[in-house]
């Protein structure tokens, strides 16, 4: 018998700080809740850039070359829009309902930085950034880099014209998302319109998190969330629901644990210190290649 995944927290969004001077982010976790390192596992980091208004600038923002090893970032775009170069040769730019998902693996050098046209001109922009975690076995995995336009994710479209589900990753009602994981992960962006509701069905034990992207959401038919917040779930069943009254904007996150050692340090998750130290010499050595700021 399915039972309900109760809350365990409804989480304001921390202060907020500029990544470079390109990207204005809350950081959830792991730093600006102190949930237990493995408790969103395996999504170690959310960066939520909430909506912000970029004037005009001939000089495109962003966060210039900078190293990463032993997992994999994940870029959506809500609003505005953002380059990528790295040093394996793969650049793109995602712009509104768009995911850029890179895995650095054994080691990538990568930039990102707001695209040029959307610079000259400004407007708001709104962005998440996910670190996810690969396991110990696949942390040396060859560089790689997925381009998904929103065009090519998966939507289930909710009765009654409430609006669709996009699939990133995993899958919902046989629908699935063209995101390939090295562990079992959901991850969707709900576009609700005013007085839908949806269902969604996920493993007991996986770590499973809402953030609301826009508007307002109820939750459970119990926890009103309003836009900005983050959603902590208990492993206590199966069952989460939505609503909303005014329509709503929500990204989904729900993956299995990886229950290994993790040893976080800058820009390097591994798990091991010596690991640690190894990913900084082979950067010194230059094994991570070339990309020109």
């Amino acid at each position: 018998m399915s039972r309900t995944k109760s809350i365990q927290q409804v989480l304001a969004p921390p202060p907020p700080h500029m990544v470079g001077d390109g990207f204005r982010v809350h950081n959830f976790f792991p730093n600006g809740y102190q949930m237990g390192m493995l408790r969103m596992s395996p999504f170690f980091l959310l960066d939520y850039g909430s909506k912000i208004e970029f004037p005009p600038s001939d000089k495109p923002r962003g966060v210039g070359v900078h190293p990463h090893r032993g997992f994999e970032t994940v870029t959506i775009a809500f609003k505005g829009k953002v380059a990528h170069h790295d040093s394996t040769g793969n650049s793109g730019i995602i712009g509104e309902g768009d995911v850029q998902w890179m895995t650095a693996g054994s080691g990538i050098l990568h930039k990102e930085y707001h695209e040029e046209e959307y610079s000259k001109k400004g407007g708001p922009f709104q962005m998440i950034q996910l670190w996810v975690n690969l396991p110990a076995k696949d942390k040396m995995t060859p560089p790689k880099y997925q381009a998904i336009e929103n065009s090519q994710m998966g939507k289930y479209q909710l009765p009654n014209d409430g609006g669709v589900l996009e699939v990133i990753a995993g899958e919902f009602n046989g629908v699935k998302g063209p995101a390939t994981t090295f562990t079992p992960i959901h991850a969707y962006v709900g576009r609700l319109k005013p007085g839908a509701a949806l269902n969604m069905s996920l493993p007991e034990h996986f770590n499973t998190g809402i953030l609301v992207v826009e508007g307002s959401l109820r939750i459970n038919d119990d926890e009103d969330v309003a836009t900005d917040h983050f959603v902590v779930f208990q492993n206590d069943g199966t069952e989460v629901q939505v609503e909303t009254d005014s329509g709503g904007i929500f990204l989904l996150l729900s993956g299995e644990p990886i229950n290994e050692n993790l040893v976080p340090y800058g820009p390097f998750l591994m798990n091991s210190r010596q690991e640690i130290m190894q990913a900084f010499e082979d950067l010194n050595a230059g094994k991570f290649g070339v990309l020109e700021d």
